[in-house]
């Protein structure tokens, strides 16, 4: 497909003047850039260089800097025409892009690098690698830049760097100040005559459904506000654990004593709502007027709080805020979801704070403030905390990803103060000159989900607080107690229906587990009262050393059919509790478990790459099946597939590709066992990354497989040809020679077959390259005929369906000796394994075996052996 089309096919050239995307530009030695001011429905920048005829482009909400302080997100989006370099003007009403485009500088530009490429392959390699590096050449940006694609991002996110060099400056820089006033002005008045021609046309719309709706029968009006359109977000929770710890890769912030609050920010509305959806645009408008000054649209995660003088956060003042409305009330924000639409939260911690940090300073409202945080040492912050009574910190995994929903093994929140929410179950007879309320009966739910009584809180009860506590109870009034033994109180007690949830502080447990010396805080109207558990903190030692790379990955309840979220996806999960493996009680859910847990360890093997799924929807014990061409109609929308042809069905089928989490969960839930890529890439399908050797034993011990890897590696060393070794988790080993893709399948199915028929002339006793299974009785089949366009071969990390659920597992070449087993490498103990381990294969993206120099060196070994 051209790369213009996807431009063409947004396009209506009968309504506007961009120009089609029917010409390339020929090649030639210079190369332009232009970045062009777009006051669009929000404004941007697009970021566009002359790359092999065309523009590839980034949107740059922000604009360039010339600071290199500044990091500015781009993302990447079609390619347009070369023409549009000059493309000035406006973009009418009700087309893609409507709004008025400014050509704001344009020049030359030049590659950092180019090793005997042309200057449109070095390009175009750098961008597929997502490190371009570039001198500009303009009016306004001079000098050298970077574009760095975030990892772990499948949303096209790229970062926008200055490098330091002579045209670098220090000072705060806003593309704006370097737009003529005269252009800014024409962006609103046209966004303004769009504006009004919009509502025009709603009025006709309008005008329209009400004679629709006078002659039809009435219509049920919709009781949900114009948010209905947009799901709510559910947080990201942390785990409670005993004591601070310093670790690399983990960063420290304050842990804020206030209501967890997502704001939702889209074209200037807000929707300010609690971790379980409850409305706070009414409860804290100050809040929202500040969140509606943003220029972006976006969606953040913070705590609102009363802050003290000295920095620190009192729950008890926000409690009283709506009453007195007295206090600095600010909405901290750490965290954010989403950006100018681009889903973010499948990118690194690190990456999301330093995002969100550059649009908070934007904003510049006292309001709305930006938690900072500590990198790799506790130390500091624990003590500060310590010092001005906080209730404790947070520790993050810096790479973590956002498990939205979900109580992560990545997020750690360690106590100073011992704070728990409890349930108010009654309250008994007041005493001396207290009155309507003597003390709170609380309770919390047990793993049962039955109420357990914790003890009674009389502590930090004032007149004006029991007053509000009586009212609010009353219509909450029951004879019967809420728990289900009998409590004993001094005092009688009238009992309530537990829902109201409030927030106490206390001085330890006791051995009958009751809460000793509490003193209360306030309520919180921002959790249900059936969530609301005794935390049981966890070894802070144990915890870190349990999160993997892939801890950032939700692992799936194991509810009925639990509709999990995942890369912002939703992704229905069916039949947890069938038995894939009878034999070993694994089950499905346990099989879509590992695959979350090892998330961050299969992607990367199968990113980008058509897949071949081997489903076993009943479990190993029923025939599976494959599936190359995907039902797009049945799949979810979200799901990336590629149409190509396959020879084996004399049809072009929909293979589908897996980038993220989600689409893993998806594979896993339709009874994918096992994962089945291509050896090359969607951008290169023709080029495989790796030749691949596999080991497969016909009624032979296992020793003599290893016996025949040894001795391939031994012949690839020879010729400084560096390989990889895996199990294949059947029966055999794999062994992959990466190229880098720098050959055609052809080249490597050629290279491969050399090998092997060296190394079966070596060992003929053990070893056959014949492809006839009843030729080959008693041998290692040496088999280098997967190395063909459109074979699959299981990836690192699969599952197989064999008994024991083996896995595919990456080796050290150390561990090749007579007592390795495949049953060793299972999806019980692989997690393990990498978290002890590591990924042993991750320099293998990096290694890229020069081929010709091999052949090079076979063709010498030759004819020396002539002479």
């Amino acid at each position: 497909m051209s790369s213009l089309k996807s431009y063409d096919q947004k396009r209506n050239f009968k309504q506007t003047a961009e120009p089609k995307g029917d010409k390339r530009k020929t090649a030639g030695k210079e190369h332009i850039f232009v970045i062009q001011r777009h006051h669009a429905s929000r404004l941007h920048y697009d970021f566009r260089l002359e790359v092999d005829g065309v523009l590839k482009s980034w949107a740059v909400p922000k604009g360039p800097s010339m600071n290199p302080a500044d990091k500015r997100l781009a993302m990447q989006v079609e390619d347009h025409p070369y023409d549009y370099k000059d493309f000035e003007g406006v973009i009418p009403e009700g087309n893609y892009g409507a709004g008025f485009v400014y050509v704001w500088d344009k020049g030359k530009y030049e590659l950092l690098h180019q090793d005997g490429r042309s200057f449109d392959k070095e390009a175009d390699k750098e961008i597929r690698e997502g490190n371009l590096k570039i001198r500009l050449k303009g009016r306004k940006v001079k000098g050298e830049f970077a574009l760095v694609k975030m990892k772990n991002s499948d949303e096209n996110a790229w970062l926008l760097l200055k490098h330091k060099d002579d045209y670098a400056v220090k000072e705060a820089y806003d593309s704006e100040n370097y737009t003529p006033q005269r252009i800014k002005d024409k962006g609103v008045r046209e966004k303004e005559k769009m504006k009004g021609a919009g509502k025009k046309k709603s009025r006709e719309v309008k005008r329209e459904t009400k004679t629709a709706k006078d002659k039809s029968a009435p219509v049920k009006k919709n009781s949900r506000s114009s948010k209905a359109q947009r799901e709510l977000f559910t947080p990201m929770m942390a785990t409670l654990v005993d004591a601070p710890f310093s670790r690399d890769g983990w960063i420290f912030e304050t842990k804020w004593d206030g209501y967890r609050a997502i704001a939702d920010v889209q074209k200037g509305k807000v929707e300010l709502y609690s971790r379980n959806h409850l409305p706070f645009n009414d409860d804290y408008p100050d809040i929202v007027t500040a969140l509606k000054e943003f220029e972006h649209n976006v969606v953040l995660d913070g705590e609102i709080v009363i802050l003290k003088k000295d920095g620190s956060s009192d729950f008890q003042s926000l409690q009283n805020y709506k009453n007195s409305a007295a206090g600095n009330l600010v909405y901290v924000v750490f965290d954010m979801l989403e950006l100018d639409g681009q889903d973010l939260k499948a990118l690194p911690l690190i990456q999301r704070k330093e995002l969100l940090k550059d649009v908070i300073l934007q904003l510049n409202n006292k309001a709305i403030l930006y938690s900072d945080h500590v990198q790799n040492n506790s130390d500091k912050i624990y003590t500060k905390a310590k010092q001005k009574g906080w209730e404790g910190i947070i520790a993050k995994e810096a790479d973590s990803l956002y498990a939205e929903g979900r109580r992560s093994m990545s997020w750690l929140k360690i106590k100073i103060v011992d704070e728990q929410e409890a349930v108010i179950c009654g309250y008994t007879e007041p005493k001396g000159s207290r009155k309507k309320i003597g003390s709170l009966v609380l309770g919390l739910y047990d793993e049962n989900k039955e109420l357990t009584y914790v003890g009674n809180c009389g502590g930090g009860l004032d007149g004006t607080l029991i007053d509000e506590l009586y009212q609010k109870m009353q219509p909450l009034k029951q004879k019967a107690s809420p728990f289900k033994n009998k409590v004993k109180t001094n005092t009688p007690v009238t009992w309530v229906k537990p829902q109201l949830v409030c927030q106490v502080k206390f001085a330890s447990w006791t051995t009958d587990k009751r809460l000793r010396q509490p003193v209360f805080l306030g309520l919180r109207k921002d959790k249900p009262a059936t969530e609301v558990y005794q935390e049981v903190a966890k070894s802070a030692k144990a915890a870190t050393k349990a999160v993997s790379k892939s801890a950032s990955v939700a692992k799936p309840k194991r509810d009925k059919d639990p509709l999990v979220t995942l890369n912002g996806k939703k992704v229905q999960l069916t039949n947890q509790h069938k038995l894939y493996w009878p034999d070993e009680k694994i089950t499905k859910g346990d099989l879509l478990d590992y695959y979350m847990d090892m998330a961050d360890y299969v992607l990367p093997y199968l990113k980008d790459r058509p897949l071949s799924l081997h489903r076993f929807p009943n479990g190993i014990k029923d025939p599976g099946f494959y599936q190359k061409d995907v039902d797009i109609e049945a799949a979810p929308d979200w799901v990336k597939t590629i149409s190509l042809h396959a020879a084996s069905a004399s049809r072009d089928v929909d293979y589908l590709v897996c980038n993220n989490a989600a689409t893993l969960a998806y594979m896993a839930n339709l009874g994918c066992i096992e994962m089945n890529p291509w050896l090359s890439r969607i951008q290169k399908l023709d080029n495989p990354d790796f030749l691949v050797l596999d080991l497969d034993p016909e009624n032979i011990a296992f020793k003599y497989v290893v016996q025949t890897a040894l001795a391939i590696k031994e012949l690839l060393d020879q010729l400084d040809v560096k390989a990889f070794c895996k199990t294949s988790g059947a029966s055999g080993l794999h062994i992959y020679v990466p190229t880098g893709g720098k050959y055609n399948y052809e080249t490597c199915r050629l290279f491969a077959e050399y090998v092997a028929k060296q190394v079966q002339q070596e060992l003929p006793d053990i070893t056959s390259v014949i492809r006839t299974k009843s030729k080959r009785n008693k041998k290692v089949y040496i088999d280098y005929m997967q190395n063909s366009k459109g074979q699959t071969i299981a990836s690192p990390y699969s599952v197989r369906p064999k008994p024991g659920a083996t896995v595919s597992a990456p080796l050290r070449w150390e561990e090749l000796t007579d007592d390795l087993a495949i049953s060793d490498f299972t999806i019980g103990n692989m997690a393990e394994r990498v978290q002890k381990l590591g990924d042993l294969w991750e320099g293998i993206s990096k290694t890229k075996n020069d081929l010709r120099k091999a052949i090079d060196k076979i063709e010498a070994l030759a004819q020396s052996d002539v002479e």
